[in-house]
Parts: structure tokens; sequence; C-alpha cells
């Protein structure tokens, strides 16, 4: 089984929300989203135009885990959303297939990053690399691996480190 990483360099990051961006706004969107938020890619498929709209702080219900997780908007990217939601309904999926209206697979998500990654030169990527990401870049600003831990509902601060790809 691949282990996927995070995407270290804020350069790369930068580089992929580029490819992103020329290629769907929608794409871009998701990965901006996602490693802003370090949630389950499950969780953010399913948010809606209204979870997002007008708001700086968007609380999701886990899926996984019941817990309700909350992450902050920047003034930047709910201008983005609000450009981007603007002849959407406020019931519609955020992340909508094209062709049925649903949220875009897991699938079709793992290939636009691994499609985007390539085009700048990373491997290792899938779909857990926008919460990993998040983490990574979270901790080396705090430094603080129990927030992150809990945030991420981990047995343990090794094992928070050892998924975000910090190696002691």
């Amino acid at each position: 089984m691949q282990v996927v990483q995070p995407i270290r360099e804020q350069e790369k990051i930068e580089q992929i929300q580029e490819v992103l961006k020329e290629q769907s706004v929608r794409d871009w969107l998701l990965f901006t989203i996602g490693i802003n938020s370090g949630l389950h890619l499950s969780d953010i498929l399913y948010l809606k135009v209204k979870d997002v709209t007008d708001r700086n702080i968007v609380s999701v219900r886990e899926e996984k885990t019941g817990k309700v997780k909350t992450f902050q908007l920047s003034s930047q990217l709910k201008a983005y959303i609000k450009e981007y939601v603007q002849y959407m309904d406020e019931d519609n999926y955020l992340f909508p297939s094209q062709r049925t209206g649903h949220p875009i697979k897991r699938i079709r998500v793992y290939r636009i990053l691994n499609q985007a990654a390539k085009q700048v030169g990373l491997t290792d990527i899938g779909t857990h690399t926008l919460r990993k990401t998040y983490g990574y870049h979270y901790y080396l600003k705090t430094r603080n691996v129990s927030v992150l831990r809990d945030l991420f509902n981990q047995s343990a601060p090794s094992v928070t480190l050892k998924y975000i790809g910090v190696n002691n």
C-alpha cells in the first residue's frame, strides 16, 4: 500500500493551485478548502453551498466520528466561494459532478490531485494528502501536536506526527 505524503513546500502548494485553477475552479476550491480545513475528504465532498456561504466559520459534523469540526475561512477564500457559488442553489453540493449533480467521487478527486501533482513533479499524493498537508503546516506553525491529535481524533501524539510525515 502506498503511503501518501503531505505537500511540504509552500511553492508546490501554490503550483498545484495554479494547475487546478486553470482546469477548474471547482477542483481548485476543493483542494484549497482541503488543505485549509483538516477535514476528511468525505466531509468536504458533502458540503453544500449553504454550509459555506456568508460565513467566517464553517461547522461540519464528521461522518466518521459524529463530532462537530469547525474551520475558519479567510476573507480571500470567502470571496472566491462567493464568486464560485453565485449561480448555484443553496442546497446544491459545493463540489458536484457535472453529470449527476451529486458530489464528485473519491476516485475522481484522487485522479484530479494526482494529475496536478505529476505536473508539478510530486508523487505519493492521494486524497489524504489534503488533510496531511493541513496537519503538517499547522504543526510547523504551532508545534502543538496535542491540538492536532485531538482534531484528527488520533490515539497518541506519535501517531499524529507519523500521519503528517514529521519524523522527530
